[in-house]
């Protein structure tokens, strides 16, 4: 069993020095969702099918070095090919056990700080949950900042050279070619890729000066994504505060901060019941003198095609060994 919030007296005798409570509950700041809404939920998924998905996809046909016919010769047949990925749902949750003598007594109700808490702690585990799978190596293509200007390629998941610089408007001008050119990665909303980078390598941009503020793109009506800053190079930027989703110090003296850049179908969510408050007012019996409160909930993120394949790919990573 996990602890209980209980009530306790600040003194065990005499006078107590302190008369005044502050009227207002101090609350840690709450962190934000900026990885769960850009995961794609898979509707044909519900409840009673197991605990997985497969997903199916055919891959491309290679191109042809002339398709052109000629009367006496047979159409040449090639060969569909599929390729396939398996996202797994899993169960989350925690909670916050309390006694009805300190819901009782306390000027401050523990069910509405509870609630606040746990709402903060299910934000941060999803989105870390989320993070996991746009940045693992089901994610093949990875870019690695070299020199102000360049950088290495790598296409198994896996990053093995070490970034020497930060994040650059070269570098993202390398990158959004290579998604339109070779990898032909469709945009997510509109003409634009999703950026999502740590503060440190938005830092490089901002020192770079090239980032176009959300109101100069936007027009009236459109979306706005929390955590938006602006644009460069048809990718819209989103600030990444969380350290345990991406990193601010990899590489050579912690040099590189972490980001990623994705198209449409990147990565796929499926759920039974996605993550909620659950009140539990009779936790352990005992004639309702303990309540609880929890989250949980039954959802799993995997990467849509863990390829590095031409009209596959859809992320590229930006990281170091």
């Amino acid at each position: 069993m996990g602890q209980t919030f209980t009530w306790e007296n600040d003194a065990t005798t005499g006078v107590y020095k302190n008369h005044a409570l502050s009227r207002e509950l101090l609350m840690a700041s709450a962190r934000q969702w900026k990885f769960v809404p850009f995961t794609k939920l898979d509707k044909s998924f519900t409840k009673g099918m197991g605990q997985s998905i497969t997903l199916v996809y055919y891959n491309p046909l290679s191109d042809p070095t002339s398709a052109k016919l000629t009367e006496d010769i047979r159409v040449p047949i090639d060969q569909l090919t599929m390729g396939k990925q398996t996202v797994t749902l899993y169960e989350w949750g925690r909670g916050v056990e309390f006694t009805s003598f300190a819901q009782d007594l306390s000027k401050f109700d523990p069910e509405t700080a509870a609630q606040k808490a746990l709402k903060d702690q299910m934000s941060q585990a999803m989105d870390v949950a989320a993070a996991t799978e746009f940045v693992s190596t089901d994610a093949k293509v990875i870019f690695i900042p070299t020199s102000l200007t360049g950088g290495t390629w790598d296409t198994d998941g896996t990053a093995s050279t070490q970034a020497l610089a930060n994040v650059t408007a070269d570098h993202i001008s390398t990158i959004r070619d290579y998604m339109v050119k070779d990898l032909h990665v469709p945009f997510f909303t509109g003409d634009h890729y999703i950026g999502l980078f740590s503060t440190k390598a938005l830092r490089g941009l901002r020192n770079d000066r090239v980032i176009d503020t959300w109101h100069m793109y936007l027009r009236k009506g459109e979306k706005i994504y929390r955590g938006e800053i602006g644009q460069y190079e048809s990718c819209r930027f989103v600030e990444i505060s969380n350290e345990s989703a991406l990193s601010s110090g990899v590489g050579s003296a912690d040099v590189l901060g972490e980001g990623l850049i994705f198209g449409d179908d990147a990565v796929a969510r499926i759920e039974v019941d996605y993550p909620a408050l659950r009140a539990q007012l009779n936790y352990t019996g005992d004639f309702g003198r303990r309540q609880a409160v929890a989250w949980v909930g039954t959802v799993g993120f995997g990467v849509k095609f863990p390829v590095a394949t031409d009209r596959l790919a859809r992320i590229v990573r930006i990281t170091s060994s």
